[in-house]
């Protein structure tokens, strides 16, 4: 813990002197240096049995291999988008893309095709390499449908067809981009509903990864398990780059199967648990169900929502570590703060930690942009390394998320205690974290209002014991017609993938509305909570 008496909420940066900016690709080559011949990559089948396994040594040569194919078809600063689930591929390209100096678009396997070809067109891509399918959803099929109405997309290849995906590596030359320049765009949402590509660079990618590492006392040859899916900040940034960076191996599991995954901590002696709340859950669970032996594990980081006190407890007790609650955003590469291993209880279950090192924090007002006192509510913002570079094409959003003195607004308001532990205490956002994702009310009621039966939609996150959040989509309706909760599932199923999809349907007569006229949702999540509407639901 770092020692601070405060009085105004803001916390310096802290810790060792900062590294020097670092690449990717430097990241990986000093690896590789200081252990060539351990395991950094191995492959879980579904069954959890282990498949391919890639040596440091053997995990650059195929990177720079990749490296030079991509860069035999792609130009310096070219935009390529990753459309799959979690297999070894797809690590190898976002390694491959940082050697040849291109940016990866990271894309949610789940996504439909409106989703699809907004990022695509968005974030400018000229190629997609993506999977065939997954979990039923069939990506090439939906992919190309997509692709053909998109002059711009030059290549498409598939991410097991490996004849296809190194072709040109004879003529290709790997690239020396510099710790500043973009490396990859991960797309999120705001209060307009639509998407924004959050231009991410080198050194906040690889820096971000290896402090929370090494907060998380995640230390070279220790093993892991990255569970997490990789299109998310936290699964291809702080569990592959950072483990990577300080030289552990990385378990890369296809899909979050808590049975599956608790057979492999006990085979495999995996010391790190990485998990939002529903999955610890889950993993707490099965451990008790299976009788695994979890001694193995020594640290477990959690983020995406608050940790209850009783889950916290459980973990330790179940799976034998503490629960580290982090908070970040994509914005920020993505950790701001991150609790200690031997903080208290009350800390590691009440507050999201002290600053990562070399990271800046201050709790400011958002009418003055000051630093408010110690203890009081304010708008959480940070400054340094971390720091996106900027929104793909949107001037405006960049403006408001990042000031003129270079701290970024992350629209989350909390308290900053005279020890620095930050508490989240609202949102000044609107956005709805089921389950550690982040949704956006405003795109499902974009989509919402297609249909012919809706007249005004107000998309609400509701308290759920599980989730976290669950979604309530509120609904006044254009004339007689109410469609029930099946037809409007199977209309938004259409449009949007499957974690957005609302699990209460509710038609309403009127809103409570402010005095100009404005949706009061609080007051509808406020009904919902006192049962005003269980007569009412679709």
């Amino acid at each position: 813990m770092y020692e601070v008496n405060l009085t105004d909420s803001y916390f310096p940066a802290m810790g060792e002197p900062a590294p020097e900016p670092v690449t990717i690709g430097a990241m990986l080559r000093a690896s590789t240096a200081a252990a060539p011949d351990r395991a950094a990559m191995k492959e879980l089948g579904f069954d959890g049995a282990v498949g391919r396994v890639w040596t440091y040594a053997e995990l650059l040569q195929d990177a720079e291999r990749l490296g030079r194919a991509l860069a035999s078809r792609h130009g310096p600063g070219a935009r390529v988008a990753v459309y799959a689930n979690n297999i070894p591929e797809w690590v190898l390209l976002e390694l491959a893309c940082a050697l040849a100096d291109l940016t990866l678009v990271t894309v949610n396997p789940a996504y439909q095709k409106r989703e699809l070809k907004y990022v695509l067109e968005q974030s400018r891509s000229e190629a997609i390499y993506y999977v065939a399918d997954f979990r039923g959803n069939p990506m090439q099929a939906i992919a190309d449908a997509v692709c053909d109405d998109i002059p711009a997309i030059k290549h498409r290849i598939l991410l097991t067809d490996h004849e296809a995906l190194y072709a040109g590596e004879e003529d290709g030359r790997l690239r020396d981009p510099e710790p500043s320049d973009p490396v990859q765009m991960q797309y999120t949402s705001g209060t307009t509903g639509f998407p924004k590509g959050a231009l991410l660079h080198h050194n906040g990618l690889v820096r971000n990864g290896v402090d929370v590492m090494a907060r998380g006392n995640v230390k070279a040859g220790d093993v892991f398990i990255n569970n997490m899916p990789l299109f998310h900040t936290t699964g291809c940034a702080i569990l592959v780059l950072g483990g990577f960076g300080v030289g552990a191996t990385m378990l890369l599991a296809p899909i979050f199967d808590p049975e599956m995954i608790m057979r492999v901590i006990a085979r495999e002696k995996s010391k790190f648990i990485f998990g939002v709340p529903t999955m610890l859950v889950a993993l707490n669970d099965a451990a008790e169900s299976a009788g695994v032996d979890a001694s193995s594990v020594q640290s477990i980081l959690s983020g995406g929502a608050m940790v209850a006190p009783e889950l916290c407890k459980r973990s330790k007790e179940v799976l034998g570590a503490p629960v580290q609650i982090l908070y970040g955003q994509t914005e920020s590469s993505p950790v701001i703060t991150q609790c200690w291993p031997d903080d208290s209880l009350e800390d590691l279950t009440q507050t999201i930690g002290q600053p990562l090192p070399n990271v800046e924090v201050s709790i400011r007002d958002p009418e003055t942009n000051q630093p408010v006192p110690v203890g009081v509510q304010g708008e959480i913002c940070c400054r340094g390394y971390l720091v996106m570079i900027g929104y793909n094409d949107n001037p405006e959003a960049n403006a408001t998320a990042i000031d003129k003195d270079g701290w970024l607004h992350t629209g989350d308001l909390g308290t900053m205690d005279a020890r620095g532990f930050v508490k989240i205490t609202g949102r000044v956002k609107e956005m709805i974290i089921r389950g550690g994702e982040n949704l956006f009310p405003a795109e499902i009621e974009n989509a919402m209002l297609e249909h012919d039966a809706v007249a005004e939609v107000a998309v609400v996150g509701v308290p759920d014991e599980k989730w976290g959040e669950q979604v309530a989509c509120f609904m006044r309706a254009a004339g007689d017609e109410k469609p029930d909760g099946a037809t409007l599932k199977t209309f938004i199923r259409e449009r949007l993938s499957p974690q957005k999809t609302p699990a209460f349907w509710i038609w309403v007569d009127d809103w409570p509305l402010t005095g100009s006229g404005k949706i009061q949702k609080f007051k509808l999540r406020d009904a919902f909570e006192k049962g005003a509407f269980e007569g009412r639901m679709a």
